[in-house]
């Protein structure tokens, strides 16, 4: 008798400490998952007690706040589509999504200073507060790069490339978050996917731009390629696969094999430097990694090292095959060219402060990749003015300032060809990188450039 109740004292004691560790596991290994969950109840109880923060550019525009009236309050979008597909939304049927999400414990003042704050307000019965988030992004920007594609689907990225700031990131066609309960059944039933975020999560083939990634790649394995001279003949056949170009460019250097963007060139590039070499620089741009901006950004994908045949290579080395980007990675391909190699860790979130006003979070400019050498960089970034100069990306170029660019039309199975531009200004000094992708639309040296063009011109201007 005496062993049984001793067999079950162990029995019931082993299972308290099953418990005991489930429930520390919970709170502490996975609590603030939980909590940050966009469909966690707690965080609809706290909207209803907190006086929620503010989401401001960085100009002081707000982007997200909360306007009160008849003892009601509701979380109001100033910017509507421009900014949606970043900042996200709040709805009690629909979740969370974007930077809402991303820093609703800052937001709601469960962070710092605020958490301690907010409880003694609860108890003396006054208002909590929530803390400000203030973005990189340019309203003003935003805007304009979202007339610019004009309610086709794409999408622009912009970004500082000597800091990883990003003044622009849009996506079109987008959705006004204000009307989200109302219009919500439209939207996930649309085909042309409004929701989804194109600029960070959109995954195209990217044509002649990736030929920057060629280039930086060949002449890591080959210096002398710098120095060297390609004949084109107008195709190229590798193992009984023929690639064809534009034209028979006859005898190029690499600057001009960047300026007329040379399909024969570039796919001897990626064959001279095999698949491991090909796949290494694919890697040193950052393009198979999430930097972790608070939205989600897809990695870009490629063909496995088994798949990775010599026509294959050939293919991706000119931005075709299996090769798939983001439009986010490709605006960091371009700042790395800008920057010397070195591509700055990018960042949407400048700072974060309290409700009593203070800094919790500010961003730490640092390197994230070094993508190559600086004399590799200047290498391709003579190429990329050339384009813009005489080359397939005239419309991007300005008056007044030198614009180093890269096109692309990119063939996908699902339609016409993806309009592509990726570069940056002023050339000599570079203050801006940017990349544009147009679904179907064509030529990226008629379409996709003109709009680089504006955008760069207009963040001119704006003092950038």
């Amino acid at each position: 008798m005496k062993n049984n109740i001793l067999k079950l004292s162990y029995l019931l004691l082993g299972l308290f400490m099953v418990l005991l560790l489930y429930l520390s596991y919970l709170q502490l290994i996975k609590g603030p998952v939980l909590a940050a969950n966009p469909y966690n109840r707690r965080l609809y109880e706290l909207e209803a007690q907190v006086r929620r923060g503010t989401i401001f550019d960085i100009n002081g525009v707000a982007l997200a706040k909360t306007e009160y009236g008849e003892g009601q309050s509701r979380r109001v979008y100033p910017e509507g589509a421009a900014a949606a597909h970043l900042v996200g939304y709040i709805s009690e049927r629909y979740g969370r999504a974007g930077l809402e999400s991303a820093y609703d414990s800052y937001l709601l003042g469960m962070e710092g200073n605020d958490r301690t704050r907010n409880l003694i307000n609860r108890f003396l019965g006054r208002e909590q507060a929530g803390g400000d988030v203030f973005l990189t992004i340019d309203a003003g920007l935003q805007e304009l790069a979202l007339d610019l594609l004009g309610g086709r689907r794409g999408a622009v990225v912009m970004l500082d490339p000597g800091t990883g700031a990003i003044m622009a990131m849009v996506s079109s066609p987008g959705y006004d978050p204000n009307r989200l309960d109302e219009i919500w059944s439209g939207l996930v039933q649309d085909s042309s996917s409004p929701l989804l975020n194109r600029a960070a999560q959109g995954a195209y083939p990217p044509g002649s731009i990736f030929k920057v990634v060629t280039a930086a790649g060949a002449l890591a394995a080959d210096p002398g390629l710098a120095t060297s001279i390609f004949n084109c003949p107008g195709f190229l056949e590798v193992e009984g696969y023929k690639l064809t170009d534009l034209a028979a460019h006859g005898e190029v250097d690499l600057r001009k094999a960047l300026a007329v963007s040379c399909n024969t060139t570039f796919a001897r590039l990626g064959l001279s430097q095999k698949a491991a070499g090909f796949q290494q620089a694919f890697k040193a741009f950052g393009l198979a990694q999430d930097p972790g901006l608070g939205v989600p950004v897809r990695s870009c994908t490629m063909a496995s090292k088994n798949e990775m045949t010599a026509p294959e290579l050939a293919s991706s080395a000119i931005g075709q095959g299996q090769l798939l980007v983001s439009p986010f990675h490709m605006a960091l391909v371009a700042s790395a060219i800008a920057n010397e190699g070195t591509i700055m860790q990018p960042y949407l979130v400048d700072s974060v402060r309290d409700s009593a006003g203070f800094t919790l979070h500010r961003a730490a400019q640092r390197s994230w990749q070094r993508a190559t050498t600086p004399g590799i960089a200047g290498m391709i970034k003579e190429g990329m003015i050339a384009a813009v100069e005489d080359g397939t990306a005239r419309a991007a170029g300005l008056p007044g300032m030198q614009v180093a660019g890269k096109t692309g039309s990119a063939q996908n199975p699902h339609g016409p060809t993806h309009a592509w531009f990726i570069g940056f200004a002023p050339a000599e000094q570079p203050r801006m990188a940017v990349a544009v992708v147009l679904e179907n639309a064509g030529a990226g040296g008629a379409l996709a450039a003109p709009i680089a063009g504006e955008l760069m011109a207009a963040a001119a201007s704006r003092g950038y």
